[in-house]
């Protein structure tokens, strides 16, 4: 029986409604605080490109100080004009209004360019970085977390927290300075006026606060579930031969339905938050203007105020009620950064465990024996997977593992590259405890096949040579010889250039576990752990891909989880481990002699194949 002795995978794909307390672990993590979002923007992201901020600052300088003219332009037009009917004003005025207006459109244009730049910059500097963290992590932490979830942060934080940044910028240099030119100007006209006028800001900003904090509720809890709708499309995808052999299209478009109106809802909180501004901002820029007129209609009343001076001071409200707006959104702009700056930041912040000690040295390898001695591993829950283990693997042979599902025959080939690290004892390799070599020697010793092997969505040359990407055209050929690979890839439309689709989906399983085997022989490393690598083949792939597997192993140290007991009967040493111990040792004759676990799982297997075959033999007849 297949399933007594299929070991299940370290971890597996998540469903919506199967989710491990540490798949969270990404997702619920501690909010930062606006200051803190602030100043590591800064010091992290913006700090390279200051010279560029400072130019679209003096250039937002300008859009400011040229837009506090214009309500003196006006102030002098009514006086000089209208009133004086100075002739030569005709000529200045126009002249003054339109080489200010050039000049505030080259800066603008300036300024916006230089942002946009800085804010790009921005999202690959820190989409690079994620990339980075996601690649050197350890794989622990990594399948913690599903893979939708990454890629929501990749293509909808980053964005999130680059507009909030960039625009941020602008509203507290453009939109500001811009407010602080006009409000100067009004208090030049009339200060009890202007104090009138500008009374609103206060209470505008308490507003907005508040604002501000649904915004960024709303906010976050949208990025969650856009995460969770990553997830979803992730896994429909993967799964889409499964959803339609079991008919459950109309369940996953349900399923889909429900995450898209959270997003929908959640979302539409935020907007509400955010468009909130913009009313409450003219409500009481309308309190302030009506009450600005009566106050200077009895002004004018009284000769106390020229119509230019009034004309000029109206102009100035005018005019800062845009940047008034934007500055007074700029709080409810600010929280979505850090909502979205609350997910991004403490992924890049996650240290790997499995690293360099201080000290390491190269790995040498001189024959490859392994040596497992009284190992133990835990997880990070406190579960033991297992329990004083010791295994040897002499250099130049090969050692099975079998042992029912779930046995941790995956956690120890796992342990040999350090994929993970032991809680106790020791991994050696030639003597040399993993634990002090550097991990890129350490990997570069041995080549790894497992029963799903991957392939990039690149041609099935750049497969093959993946792990050895200068190698030659007669070196490929020749490993892809050795794997018994060649001619099926020469009858592919471009031979060796046939691009092999989304993770090798145009090829059978059994052609892509032999491009998996020669890219393993290209890479003729002295060590040598298979995964399974036949299980999930048919009879006839299964023959070929063993053929190619044992030229593979000739000459190499090998270690192997055995699916189907057939592929490891004359392994040079075979380890039965269950519950993470091992209980036997011995060759297949000697374990099947012990009548222990080894010899039951054996009956159960061949009597099974056996049983398959007579069926077979009266099918034919």
């Amino acid at each position: 029986m297949d399933s007594q002795v299929k070991e299940a995978e370290t971890a597996r794909p998540m469903s919506m409604n199967d989710t491990p307390a540490g798949a969270k672990s990404v997702a619920r993590r501690r909010e930062m605080t606006t200051g803190e979002v602030v100043q590591r923007i800064l010091k992290g992201y913006l700090k390279p490109h200051a010279w560029l901020i400072a130019a679209a600052i003096l250039a937002n300088a300008l859009v400011a100080a040229t837009t506090g003219v214009l309500p003196f332009l006006i102030d002098q037009t009514v006086e000089r004009i209208f009133v004086q009917k100075q002739q030569e004003m005709l000529l200045l005025i126009p002249a003054a209004a339109l080489a200010i207006q050039l000049l505030k459109a080259f800066a603008t244009y300036g300024s916006n360019v230089v942002m946009n730049f800085v804010g790009q910059r921005m999202v690959s500097t820190v989409q690079t970085q994620l990339f980075s963290k996601l690649m050197t992590a350890d794989l622990g932490w990594i399948q913690q977390t599903h893979s939708g979830r990454f890629i929501s942060t990749f293509m909808t934080d980053v964005i999130r927290l680059r507009d909030a940044t960039a625009q941020s910028i602008v509203n507290l240099t453009r939109h500001l300075l811009t407010l602080v030119v006009l409000i100067g100007y009004m208090y030049y006209l009339d200060w009890l006026m202007a104090v009138i006028a500008t009374a609103v800001i206060p209470i505008a900003a308490i507003l907005m606060r508040r604002l501000g904090r649904k915004t960024r509720k709303a906010t976050n809890q949208g990025l969650e579930e856009t995460g969770s709708l990553s997830t979803l499309i992730s896994e429909a995808l993967s799964g889409i031969r499964v959803v339609k052999a079991y008919g459950q299209e109309a369940h996953e478009i349900a399923r889909a339905r429900t995450v898209i109106d959270r997003v929908l809802d959640h979302m539409m909180s935020s907007i509400r938050a955010k468009a909130a501004a913009s009313p409450i901002t003219e409500a009481l820029t309308g309190v302030g203007i009506a009450i600005v007129i009566g106050y200077a209609g009895m002004q004018a009343m009284n000769d106390a105020m020229t119509a230019g001076s009034f004309f000029g001071f109206m102009a100035a409200v005018m005019l800062a009620y845009q940047p008034l707006k934007a500055v007074a959104n700029q709080q409810t702009l600010l929280q979505e950064g850090v909502a979205a700056a609350s997910r991004v930041f403490p992924i890049l912040d996650v240290e790997a465990k499995i690293n360099d000690i201080a000290g390491a040295g190269e790995l040498t390898v001189d024959d490859g024996e392994i040596k497992l001695e009284h190992v133990t591993f835990r997880y990070d829950d406190g579960t033991k997977a297992l329990d004083d283990v010791n295994i040897h693997v002499p250099a130049g042979k090969t050692v099975a593992l079998v042992g029912p599902s779930g046995a941790g025959k995956s956690t120890i080939l796992n342990l040999v590259p350090r994929f993970y690290d032991v809680s106790d004892g020791a991994v050696l390799i030639d003597g040399q405890p993993i634990r002090s070599v550097t991990l890129s020697s350490l990997r570069e010793a041995s080549a790894l096949v497992t029963q799903e092997p991957f392939l990039f969505d690149d041609t099935v040359r750049a497969n093959i040579a993946y792990g050895m990407p200068d190698a030659t055209d007669a070196a490929i050929e020749a490993a892809a010889r050795h794997a018994a690979a060649h001619e099926f890839i020469m009858a592919l439309p471009k031979g060796y250039n046939t691009l092999v689709g989304e993770a090798g989906l145009k090829l059978s399983g059994g052609q892509r576990q032999r491009i998996a085997i020669a890219r393993a022989m290209l890479k003729n490393a002295p060590i040598l752990l298979l995964d399974e690598a036949t299980s999930a083949l048919d009879t006839a792939s299964e023959l070929q891909v063993q053929n190619a597997l044992q030229t593979l192993m000739r000459g190499r140290t090998t270690l192997v989880i055995a699916h189907r007991l057939s592929t490891i009967m004359h392994a040079d040493n075979i380890y039965v481990i269950d519950q993470g111990r091992v209980l036997e040792q011995g060759t297949h004759q000697e374990l099947v002699a012990r009548g222990g676990l080894y010899a039951e799982l054996s009956r159960s297997q061949f009597s099974a194949q056996n049983e398959n075959l007579s069926l077979s033999a009266g099918a034919e007849i």
